[in-house]
């Protein structure tokens, strides 16, 4: 008897870890399923810090860069290692962006890179997870890409009838940091204006040949300071006109290139009539 139940206890315990086995093996079992990626394109994510952003397709942060105020890439020559660029042939499936804005430009040395409202768009090599903004306001002209500034900083050589100009307007070579708007074109200030008015437009003719720069206060680079920022009323042409430190901006309707920066030009001397308005501009005079 005693062997026999032996017997049988031992049957029960290998069928149970047949059974056993056949369970933890079974196809049956519920499984996750992995997650699949379906963005294409550039992307808006949404940074607690900055608001919207412009991403890559895993979320990566994308940047733009004020030296490329033209249109055309510079980040060149090794610059590339830090701010690798940014190219995608696919249209974005992001359905709050706005694909208008989309381009690409073509490289000095062929290949193609992925622009928003014309700058071209970089990565910065310091972000390491998805969601990083580490790059923004790197050397003070690198931005993370927003797709609502209300201007720009451009940095850029002023040139004027094939002569350059410094930040001081002295003939010379070098870069002057100023303000343009969110598509690269410079805007320049009326030496003798106010703060806070605009004394020089009397009426659309004259409008015509330095238009006000009309933008809601939405978003600025981090190296602006917003506050700085504010909106006037002109009532001659019923317009709104964004300023700086007080300065009323313009745009110069020559300057038909983006990135054109020639209006400085017009006065007595450079700069002492219609300067680009510089980022370290002072505060302008109260009336």
């Amino acid at each position: 008897m005693l062997i026999y139940l032996k017997k049988n206890l031992l049957a029960l315990i290998c069928l149970a870890m047949v059974f056993t086995g056949c369970k933890k093996n079974s196809s049956e079992d519920p499984t996750t399923p992995p997650v699949v990626n379906n963005n294409k394109g550039i992307q808006l994510a949404t940074d607690a810090k900055f608001g919207s952003v412009l991403t890559d397709k895993d979320g990566k942060t994308l940047y733009f860069f004020s030296s490329d105020a033209a249109g055309t890439p510079t980040c060149i020559n090794g610059c590339e290692t830090t701010w690798p660029l940014y190219y995608s042939a696919d249209a974005s499936t992001d359905l709050n962006l706005n694909k208008a804005e989309v381009g690409e430009v073509t490289r000095a040395d062929g290949s193609k890179q992925s622009t928003y409202r014309g700058y071209p768009l970089y990565y910065f090599a310091g972000d390491v997870a998805k969601g990083d903004t580490k790059g923004d306001g790197v050397g003070g002209i690198w931005f993370v890409a927003k797709p609502d500034y209300s201007l720009m900083l451009a940095n850029a050589q002023l040139t004027g009838n094939s002569i350059n100009y410094t930040s001081t307007y002295a003939v010379g070579d070098g870069k002057t940091i100023y303000l343009t708007d969110n598509r690269g074109r410079t805007l320049y200030a009326f030496a003798p204006d106010k703060n806070g008015v605009n004394t020089y437009t009397k009426g659309t003719a004259q409008e015509g040949i330095w238009p006000v720069y009309e933008s809601e206060i939405l978003n600025v680079p981090s190296a602006v300071t917003k506050t700085d920022i504010g909106v006037i009323t002109v009532a001659t042409i019923s317009k709104k006109q964004l300023t700086y430190k007080g300065w009323p901006l313009y745009y110069y309707a020559p300057d038909t290139n983006r990135g054109d920066n020639k209006g400085f030009l017009v006065g007595k001397t450079p700069g002492s009539v219609w300067p680009v308005l510089q980022l370290n501009a002072t505060v302008a005079p109260a009336q």
